[in-house]
């Protein structure tokens, strides 16, 4: 009997969109119906079932959703638990510490982490590869920062909204701002630097 393996599949950019912006906005509706801890429970559950259409869709574990989940999840419960929203206004600042870290670790090892992840979707060279991947990890450094400054110095509400309505616009735009870098090193999928 001939075993059957599912390649994995990338999602369509709109549908990644709806699952990594669904559960901010799930979140950001329920805390303002209801508050930060019905809304944190309910940012967990849509995070969980973020995950799980995202595994579905993929056919593997997707890095970056698996580790926002599972922080999600630690942080939420101890929110909920403990009644302390400190530990889901710092979730942002760790899980970006984190990739920066792991980016940054990466780099000074020669391993470059980002293009293990997006290598099915963009091919560079490896001067291109190196480039993307500091700039991430600066970028991730500068959104931990600044949920610091937001969720120290603004009300709960303010923080959520910023988180929603802030920190996805301004992911947007960096994104957005790759391009120039990202067609200077741009490679043809089928050289042999591409593999």
């Amino acid at each position: 009997m001939a075993e059957t393996t599912q390649e994995p599949r990338s999602q369509h950019p709109l549908v990644r969109l709806a699952v990594e912006l669904g559960p901010l906005l799930v979140f950001f509706f329920v805390n303002a119906r209801w508050g930060i801890y019905v809304g944190t429970g309910a940012f967990m559950a849509a995070i969980a079932v973020s995950f799980s259409v995202s595994l579905w869709i993929e056919r593997r574990v997707p890095a970056m959703p698996l580790v926002t989940a599972v922080v999600v999840l630690v942080f939420g419960t101890l929110t909920l638990v403990l009644h302390d929203d400190l530990f889901i206004k710092l979730k942002p600042t760790i899980v970006n510490s984190l990739f920066a870290a792991v980016l940054a670790f990466g780099l000074l090892t020669k391993r470059n982490f980002l293009q293990i992840v997006l290598g099915t979707v963009l091919a560079l060279d490896e001067t291109g590869w190196r480039k993307l991947t500091l700039r991430w990890a600066v970028f991730f450094v500068v959104l931990a920062v600044i949920n610091e400054i937001v969720w120290r110095n603004f009300s709960t509400d303010t923080w959520v909204s910023f988180k929603v309505f802030g920190i996805m616009p301004l992911t947007l735009l960096f994104s957005l701002a790759q391009v120039p870098l990202l067609t200077k090193h741009q490679i043809d999928k089928s050289s042999p630097e591409a593999g």
